[in-house]
C-alpha cells in the first residue's frame, strides 16, 4: 500500500507539473500583411489593432496567460493608438527587427496630381483635412516656410529676423493658421505661435506661446514662419489647403509623382499603457519594431514642470502611466512629431534599453511625476509658498511618480528638431532614475536635464554626451534645477530661509544624485551645469572635455577625481554655508567664481596647471595642499585622458578612471554612434574672461558684463550692461531704494547699455538732472529706477 501511495504521488506530481507547463507556455498570435505566418501555426490578422482585440478576448479566460503578438516584416498604419490597459497584462508586442517592421502614426494616401504653376503641382485630399507631415517615399517633406529650409543653419534650420515683419505679413493672402516659431529672448528654449487673425494696424494675433516656463518675448532674430502657401518655393517644400481641401507641392529633382509613396500622418501617440497606481500595467514588453511619422504636438495643452523653465505636452509615441516591470527595447523611433516616449505619473522598474531614437520633434525619453506627490509645489519662477503655509515634511506626498526605473544603452541624436525646451533624457517629480550606457548628441539644449531635486537618488554613469546647446544658450550638456521648496527667486529672502532652515534643501532633494564615470563636452555651455538651487549631488569620474563644472547656488554637492580639459570650476552664487567640496580634480585654468558668499566645505587636493591659477583661490584659506603642473595625460589624441604614472596628478589623490566604456555598448548601435571631437591641447587655456575695466561713480565701484558666465549667473537675456560691483551706502544713487550691489545696469535714460562706455554717455548728457532713470535686473528680473546723481 504505501508503494502504491508513492507511485501515485510521483504520477500527480508530474501531472501537475505537465498542467504547470501547459499553463505557461505562451500563446502565440501573428501579425502579418498576408494574414499568414510563416510557420503556419497560431492566430493570425493583418493588423496590430486585431491582435490586440483577440488577445483582450482571451485574456478573458486566461488574465495570467503570457501573450506574444509578433509582427512579421511589414509596414503597419495605424488608424488609432493602441491602448494596453491592465488586463492586457503580461504581454509582448514583438516585431523581427526594427530593420523589418515599422508601426506608422501615418495613412497612405493616393493622389492625382496635375500642374499648377512653374515647379508646382496640386492634388486633390479628399477627407484628409488636416496633417502637419507630409512623407513621400519615406522622407518626411518640409512644410512650405521662410526663410528656407538649411540644414546648416544653426537655428530652425534657417532662421531670419524679417521672418514676421509687417511686409511679408501683408505679402500673404491668407496668414491665418501660420506656424510662428522662435527662441525665448534669453534663448532658454522656444516658442511656437499659431496667427488667428490681423489687427486692424496690419499686425498678426496669435494664440500659442505656453511651451516654455520661463515668460519671455519672442526673440528678434532666431525666428522662422512655416505654413504659409506664399513660401512655398523651393523643392520638397509643401502646404495644405484645409479650405480647398488641396495640397500643393514642388516635388524634389528627378522625382516621378506616378510612382511615389505619399503618407500623411494622422496620430500624436502610437502606443499607450495606461494603468493607474492601484491597478497598473505589469510585464508589458515592446521590441523589436520601427515607428515612425506621428504628429507635431507643439500647439497642444502643455504643462509647466514645477518651477524649472519647462512646460511640456503629457505624452508620446509610446506613452506608459500606471506601469510596473514594463520594457520598451530594441527598437528604433525616427521622424516623430513630439516625444518619443514619456512616462507619466506612477511607474515602477521601467526598462528602456538598446533603443535608436533620432530625428524627432520634441524629447527622446521623459519621466514626468504627478505635481500632487510634491508637497507645496510652486510653478513659475516667480512664485514661492510661504513657510507659514508650507508643508515641511521631507519626501513626495503621494506615490504618484517613476522609480526604479532604467534607460541604458540607448542611441539618441537629433531629437528637438520642433521643440527647443528638449532633452535626450528628461526627469521631472522622478527617484532612482538610472541612465547608463546612453550616446546622445546633436541635440537644440541639454543632453540629460534633471528639472527639480524631487527627489533624488538618480544615477547617472558611463554615457556620451556632447554637440549640446546648439540652438540655446546659458546651460549644459547635462543640466539641473533645484527650485524646490527652500528656493526664492529673491537671494536676501533665499538666505535668510536658509539660514533658519539648515536642512530645508533636504526635504525635496532626500537621495544623492550620483554622476558618474560620464564623458560630456558642450561648446556652447557647461560640461555639466547644476543650476538654480540643485543640491545633493556626488559627481565623479567625469571627463569634462570643454566647459567645466559649473555649480550654481545649492548645497551638498561633492565633485571630485573629474578631469576638466581646458577648463575648470564655476561656482557661481554659493551660500555662506554650502557643504559643497571640490577635491583630487585635474582642472587647467583658475576658478571661475562669481559672487560667492562663501567657499565651500572644502577646496583642496587639486591640481591646477600654474602657480598662478591655484594662488587664486589660496587668497580665501583653499587648496592649500593642492598642485600645479602638466597631468601627463596619456593619449589625448584618442580621447584618453587617464594620466601616466608620473603624473603629478597621483600626488593629489587622483585616480584612473575607464576611458573605454563611455556611450552605448550594443554593438549595432555602437557602430552608429559619434563620438565627441578631440580637444586641442596646445590652445592656451585662458585665465578667465577679458579684463573688463573697473570704475567708480559715486563711490559705487561698476564693470561691464563680460562674459556668458556673468550672463548666466545675473540672469541676464544678453552679455550686456553694467555690472554694480560695490555700493557705498551714503551714496546719492543708493539711498531711497536706489543701487544695491548685485544690479546690472541694462538701460539709462531710456537708452539701452551694452556696457560702462554707454553708461558715461548717459551721464554726461544728463549731468544737468538731478535724477537718473535706470533699467536694472535684479533677482533676474528687470525693475525701473530712478536713482539721485546729486
Amino acid at each position: 500500500m504505501q508503494k502504491l501511495n508513492k507511485i501515485l504521488f510521483l504520477v500527480g506530481f508530474i501531472a501537475l507539473l505537465f498542467s504547470c507547463t501547459q499553463e505557461e507556455k505562451p500563446i502565440e498570435i501573428y501579425v502579418s500583411q498576408t494574414a499568414e505566418n510563416e510557420k503556419g501555426d497560431g492566430l493570425s490578422y493583418t493588423t496590430v489593432a486585431e491582435a490586440v482585440q483577440k488577445t483582450s478576448e482571451l485574456k478573458e479566460n486566461s488574465p495570467e496567460a503570457h501573450i506574444i503578438i509578433n509582427i512579421l516584416p511589414g509596414t503597419y498604419y495605424l488608424s488609432e493608438s493602441i491602448t494596453i490597459p491592465p488586463s492586457l497584462s503580461n504581454l509582448t508586442i514583438k516585431g523581427t527587427s526594427a530593420s523589418e517592421v515599422t508601426l506608422k502614426g501615418a495613412a497612405p494616401i493616393q493622389l492625382d496630381w496635375q500642374k499648377y504653376k512653374d515647379h508646382m503641382y496640386v492634388a486633390d485630399v479628399g477627407q484628409v483635412s488636416s496633417f502637419d507631415q507630409f512623407v513621400v517615399n519615406g522622407k518626411p517633406q518640409v512644410l512650405a516656410r521662410y526663410p528656407n529650409y538649411d540644414e546648416a543653419a544653426q537655428y530652425w534650420q534657417g532662421f531670419a529676423e524679417d521672418a514676421l515683419s509687417k511686409e511679408r505679413v501683408a505679402s500673404w493672402k491668407n496668414p491665418v493658421g501660420t506656424y510662428f516659431h522662435a527662441l525665448h529672448g534669453g534663448r532658454w528654449g522656444g516658442f511656437h505661435f499659431r496667427i488667428t487673425g490681423i489687427d486692424a494696424d496690419g499686425n498678426p494675433v496669435f494664440e500659442g506661446g505656453h511651451q516654455n516656463n520661463r515668460a519671455s518675448k519672442p526673440h528678434k532674430v532666431f525666428r522662422m514662419v512655416e505654413n504659409v502657401f506664399e513660401e512655398l518655393d523651393s523643392p520638397g517644400e509643401w502646404y495644405l489647403n484645409t479650405e480647398e481641401n488641396k495640397l500643393y507641392y514642388w516635388p524634389l529633382d528627378d522625382m516621378d509623382l506616378n510612382t511615389a509613396q505619399f503618407e500623411v500622418s494622422v496620430l500624436k501617440n502610437l502606443i499607450q499603457l495606461t494603468g493607474t497606481l492601484e491597478n497598473p500595467v505589469r510585464n508589458v514588453t515592446i521590441e523589436g519594431v520601427k515607428f515612425e511619422n506621428s504628429q507635431r504636438t507643439f500647439m497642444d495643452e502643455y504643462e509647466p514642470l514645477l518651477r524649472s523653465d519647462w512646460t511640456i505636452y503629457r505624452g508620446g509615441a509610446v506613452f506608459l502611466e500606471g506601469t510596473e516591470d514594463c520594457k520598451v527595447t530594441n527598437n528604433e523611433f525616427t521622424n516623430l512629431g513630439g516625444n518619443v516616449i514619456l512616462a507619466s505619473k506612477y511607474n515602477k522598474n521601467l526598462e528602456i534599453k538598446g533603443n535608436h531614437i533620432h530625428d524627432s520633434g520634441a524629447s527622446a525619453i521623459s519621466f514626468i511625476g504627478d505635481p500632487s506627490a510634491v508637497r507645496s509645489p510652486s510653478f513659475n519662477y516667480k512664485e514661492f509658498v510661504p513657510v507659514s503655509e508650507m508643508d515641511t515634511v521631507s519626501g513626495p506626498k503621494n506615490e504618484l511618480f517613476p522609480r526604479e526605473c532604467l534607460v541604458e544603452d540607448n542611441l539618441i541624436y537629433r531629437i528637438g528638431r520642433i521643440e527647443k525646451q528638449t532633452a535626450g533624457v528628461q526627469i521631472s517629480m522622478a527617484m532612482d532614475i538610472t541612465v547608463r550606457h546612453n550616446s546622445i548628441y546633436d541635440v537644440p539644449r541639454a543632453g540629460i536635464n534633471i528639472g527639480d531635486g524631487t527627489w533624488g537618488g538618480h544615477i547617472l554613469e558611463y554615457n556620451d554626451v556632447f554637440n549640446t546647446v546648439l540652438e540655446t544658450s546659458d546651460h549644459g550638456s547635462f543640466n539641473s534645477w533645484g527650485r524646490d521648496r527652500f528656493w526664492h527667486p529673491k537671494r536676501a529672502v533665499m538666505d535668510s530661509l536658509t539660514d533658519a532652515n539648515p536642512n530645508m534643501w533636504k526635504w525635496d532633494a532626500v537621495h544623492t544624485t550620483i554622476i558618474r564615470n560620464n564623458r560630456f563636452r558642450c561648446d556652447h555651455g557647461w560640461d555639466i551645469d547644476l543650476d538654480d538651487g540643485s543640491s545633493n549631488y556626488h559627481i565623479y569620474n567625469n571627463l569634462l572635455l570643454n566647459n567645466g563644472l559649473k555649480l550654481r547656488e545649492g548645497f551638498a554637492r561633492v565633485a571630485e577625481n573629474n578631469i576638466m580639459v581646458n577648463n575648470s570650476l564655476h561656482p557661481h552664487v554659493w551660500f555662506k554655508n554650502s557643504q559643497d567640496v571640490f577635491r583630487h580634480n585635474i582642472v587647467q585654468k583658475a576658478y571661475q567664481d562669481i559672487r560667492l558668499d562663501g567657499w565651500g566645505k572644502e577646496l583642496d587636493y587639486n591640481l591646477f596647471p600654474n602657480e598662478v591659477s591655484m594662488m587664486k583661490s589660496r587668497l580665501y584659506d583653499r587648496d592649500l595642499n593642492s598642485a600645479y603642473g602638466d597631468p601627463l595625460f596619456k593619449d589625448p589624441a584618442h580621447l584618453d585622458f587617464s594620466v601616466l604614472e608620473n603624473s603629478p596628478a597621483f600626488k593629489i589623490g587622483f585616480k584612473n578612471f575607464p576611458m573605454d566604456k563611455f556611450g552605448v555598448q550594443k554593438a549595432e548601435l555602437k557602430a552608429l554612434a559619434k563620438t565627441p571631437e578631440v580637444p586641442n591641447l596646445n590652445e592656451k587655456t585662458k585665465e578667465g574672461a577679458e579684463t573688463a575695466p573697473v570704475m567708480t561713480w559715486l563711490r559705487n565701484k561698476l564693470k561691464n558684463v563680460s562674459s556668458k558666465e556673468e550672463q548666466s549667473a545675473y540672469g541676464l537675456n544678453t552679455a550686456e550692461g553694467v555690472i554694480v560691483l560695490n555700493v557705498w551706502e551714503q551714496s546719492p544713487a543708493v539711498l531711497n531704494k536706489g543701487l544695491k550691489a548685485g544690479d546690472v545696469i541694462v538701460q539709462a535714460n531710456g537708452k539701452r547699455l551694452k556696457g560702462i562706455r554707454d553708461f558715461i554717455n548717459v551721464v554726461m548728457e544728463t549731468k544737468t538732472q538731478e535724477k537718473l532713470d535706470i533699467t536694472v535686473v535684479r533677482n533676474q528680473s528687470e525693475i525701473q529706477l530712478s536713482i539721485r546723481t546729486k
